[in-house]
């Protein structure tokens, strides 16, 4: 057969193709099935349930939910194991572990026969890292998250994770808080399964991914807790099935066009800065590149409509009783390609029109009167970052935006452990906080280490906020005056390394630069003493891997090989 469906796909080799589908109908008979029922088109779902992950603790609900829907269409459910990442508990960092994700799905996709794939995710890494491998499989896919936390309670107090862990972590340290009360704040934090309840990396990603057309509209936003997200789930289950007969495949979805949409919910949301780093990820295994330069300028024309944590006040179901994504999208419809096709097999513009009416309600904001006008996130270069930088300042204090002060420098995460609440730290409030090598290869893994701690010294006398700077990442549930993603990082002799304790270093974020004010002469003697580049020598397996091939931030921190040549660039 010329397109092969259901057992007949991805044989193994035996050389002798009836054998192998005898071979293989003899092995999964063992399980039950009838001849009729593996006649049927194959639905993989991607399970990425696991022990560690509360976040998708309901993904053995969904893949019952969704393998109704299949079942109920004409085809045939397989769920199979990858990878599962949850954000605290990976080490080094949930980021090293992405592209492995992303590698696992795509073998997984390509080593079993199916004829449309279900990507079952949740937590930050595994939204992008299903993309990603499914993008360059090439089979039908579609999304489905788990869905967000409800939010929680502290004597009166509403709250969940992860910005009000943040928020009450601050205050715990500066002695505001007992150990009896931060430990009934930690009971409250994450009161029921799903992903952060907040505006954090999943939140923004599950947006993001509705908004690119691989999610069923008002995907994103349902309680992982409800029991609309079982329906839907059904649903994405019998919608899948469709595509693998239209072959609707990612490439036909995953244009330039889409992931510019989807850069622009991302802004409009006031979304996390890891999405740009996941979206770039993302479009580069289709060949298109993210040009920093346009991501400001559709930053300035895009502003924050969302009132959620961090940027605003709310949770994501508040987001979802105000009718989801759809009625952002339909505020920044001029702004959208709104022709984009979608797994529903309609366009991003025939979706909109096909949803609810928008009724009268306050967590989404008009584009007349926004959260916050000047963007959510901008892109800073200059000496100090050469390839780019990033702030979200929708996040920041706006009094700290421009600012220049004198360079407080912590060489590694040890470091900063060590010595940040140091009563003898030299340190006061105007100082920049830098913190070197904690990008891809410094940490290695680019943690969320960007939200670097206020000396506790200075938390005591009042201090919330001060300028920051690293070469990592930031959670998307974190606030504050935060540079992050510097570009090239310190570990393979950024501009960031040579930095020392007393520099003084400009941030104009008003003019989209970052600069240390040190003369050229005194950087290049400093770049001659650095130690060499961390390399894959005397390393084994994955980590060998990761160190030789992975790329900048603003490459989407992929693996070299993964990608194929750039032939477009957006937005």
């Amino acid at each position: 057969m010329s397109n092969p469906i259901g057992m007949r796909r991805n044989l193994a080799g035996y050389g002798d193709a009836g054998f192998s589908i005898f071979l293989r109908k003899a092995f999964i008979k063992a399980l039950g099935y009838s001849d009729e029922a593996l006649d049927r088109p194959i639905i993989g779902i991607v399970d990425t349930d696991s022990g560690y992950n509360a976040c998708q603790r309901n993904v053995p609900d969904l893949i019952e939910a969704a393998s109704r829907g299949v079942m109920l269409s004409g085809g045939i459910a397989i769920p199979f194991p990858v990878i599962s990442i949850q954000e605290s508990f990976a080490h080094p960092t949930s980021m090293y572990l992405r592209n492995l994700m992303a590698m696992d799905v795509e073998e997984m996709i390509r080593a079993q026969p199916m004829d449309a794939v279900i990507l079952l995710g949740g937590c930050d890494k595994t939204v992008p890292a299903l993309m990603m491998g499914a993008a360059s499989a090439g089979v039908p896919a579609i999304l489905l998250v788990s869905g967000p936390m409800l939010a929680g309670s502290w004597r009166g107090e509403r709250l969940g994770a992860c910005t009000d862990c943040r928020r009450f972590w601050g205050r715990y340290r500066a002695g505001e808080l007992s150990d009896e009360q931060i430990n009934e704040v930690n009971s409250e934090l994450a009161p029921t399964i799903g992903s952060c309840g907040v505006m954090g990396t999943a939140s923004t990603m599950a947006l993001a991914t509705e908004a690119l057309g691989m999610m069923l509209p008002g995907g994103a936003c349902v309680p992982a807790v409800h029991a609309e997200r079982r329906r839907l789930a059904e649903r994405t289950g019998a919608r899948a099935v469709a595509m693998a007969a239209e072959r609707l495949t990612p490439d036909k979805i995953l244009t330039p066009a889409a992931f510019t949409n989807a850069l622009r919910t991302v802004l409009a949301a006031g979304g996390s800065t890891n999405a740009l780093i996941h979206l770039t990820a993302m479009a580069g295994r289709l060949g298109i590149g993210v040009d920093l330069a346009g991501f400001d300028r559709i930053a300035r024309e895009t502003p924050v409509l969302i009132d959620l944590k961090p940027t605003g006040q709310g949770y994501m179901e508040d987001l979802y009783h105000a009718g989801g994504l759809v009625p952002m999208l339909r505020e920044i419809a001029p702004l959208l390609d709104l022709d984009c096709m979608t797994v529903t097999g309609r366009t991003l513009g025939e979706n909109i029109a096909a949803a609810p009416t928008s009724f009268k309600q306050d967590v989404i904001r008009p584009f007349s009167n926004p959260i916050y006008a000047g963007g959510a996130i901008a892109v800073l270069r200059g000496n100090l970052a050469p390839e780019g930088a990033v702030i979200k300042q929708a996040a920041a204090n706006q009094a700290l935006l421009q600012h220049t002060g004198r360079a407080v420098v912590f060489s590694s995460l040890a470091d900063l452990a060590a010595r940040i609440d140091d009563p003898a730290l030299d340190v006061t409030a105007d100082d920049v906080l830098v913190l070197q090598n904690a990008g891809p290869k410094g940490a290695p893994g680019m943690p969320e280490a960007g939200y670097i701690p206020i000396p506790k010294k200075l938390l005591q006398q009042g201090v919330k906020d001060m300028v920051r700077m690293s070469d990592a990442r930031m959670s998307g549930t974190a606030f504050g005056t935060i540079v992050l993603h510097i570009s090239p990082e310190s570990a393979v002799g950024g501009p960031l390394g040579l930095v020392r304790n007393g520099d003084r270093i400009k941030l104009d974020t008003a003019g989209r630069t970052l600069s240390l004010l040190v003369d050229d002469r005194e950087l290049a003697a400093r770049l001659k003493a650095l130690p060499p580049a961390p390399s894959g020598e005397g390393r084994r397996g994955y980590e060998r891997l990761y160190f030789e091939t992975v790329t900048q931030a603003e490459q989407g921190c992929d693996f070299n090989f993964a990608m194929p040549k750039i032939t477009t660039t957006i937005p």
